[in-house]
């Protein structure tokens, strides 16, 4: 199976998107969704990727527009072991294209709904705004054109305007937020200081009080120290300075070592 995603590309020079297909047609990485085919024809391109069976991390999360989760189901329940599993994966996927693809690669729109799920909860990073991201190299003396989404951004990127690896793993702190606490980087119907998942979050858990953020779906089966730990590593991601955030490659060793074997053992 795979999936199948047509877009128009108005904007996008021919040049930026041969040079964004040449980038994706060489990732190559058990993290990483695949492009497995394209075609361009006038305005129309047809990107065709390996299938993600379950969906978003995003759908399983917070569930689809429609109230439907994953297999045509209301959405489940994500059990910390897989939640934890689906945070490594993401973070060893951010770490290929950081650490790995020369020349280095950064996502510049790392969210939940960019986390696709497969077959065991194994999670893959993808990218369906490639074109966009063309787009964007195409209009880059525009000020005014914004990179990412909203709720994911970097406090940097509103005074720069620039993207970098370190922007990407303040993105992945966040989705390290949704993963904890079951809710979305912005929700307008939870009372105003609640809103904002990263100022609401990150108060709590600088104080190590992860048992009053962690989604109670959950209910008490969650190992208190690896939700803390797990917690400490979000806050790290999120700091306000760049220079001050770990690597990628950092945070999928601490997730790996710290959190995972302390109950599953290697993974």
């Amino acid at each position: 199976l795979f999936s199948v995603l047509f877009t128009n590309a108005h904007s996008a020079t021919t040049y930026h998107i041969y040079l964004q297909l040449s980038v994706a047609s060489r990732l190559k990485h058990e993290n990483f969704v695949r492009l497995l085919g394209y075609t361009i024809s006038g305005d129309l391109r047809v990107l065709v990727y390996e299938y993600a069976a379950m969906g978003t991390l995003h759908d399983v999360l917070h569930g689809p527009r429609d109230g439907q989760g994953w297999g045509g189901e209301a959405k489940a329940v994500v059990s910390w072991e897989q939640r934890v599993r689906i945070a490594l994966d993401a973070a060893r996927g951010l770490e290929y294209l950081h650490e790995k693809v020369q020349p280095a690669v950064t996502h510049k729109d790392v969210r939940s709904t960019n986390v696709l799920l497969f077959e065991g909860f194994r999670a893959k990073i993808a990218d369906y705004n490639m074109f966009s991201q063309a787009a964007d190299m195409a209009r880059l003396n525009r000020s005014t054109h914004t990179l990412g989404s909203f709720g994911y951004q970097a406090p940097e990127y509103a005074m720069t305007g620039q993207m970098n690896d370190k922007s990407d793993v303040y993105s992945f702190g966040i989705v390290l937020l949704e993963l904890l606490t079951g809710r979305k980087p912005l929700d307008r119907t939870l009372p105003q200081g609640q809103r904002s998942l990263v100022n609401w979050a990150t108060p709590i858990l600088t104080e190590d009080r992860v048992q009053d953020c962690i989604d109670p779906n959950l209910g008490d089966k969650y190992p208190p120290t690896g939700a803390l730990k797990l917690g400490r590593i979000a806050v790290q991601c999120l700091q306000y300075d760049p220079t001050f955030r770990p690597s990628m490659g950092t945070v999928a060793r601490v997730i790996n070592y710290a959190v995972v074997r302390d109950q599953q053992g290697v993974v």
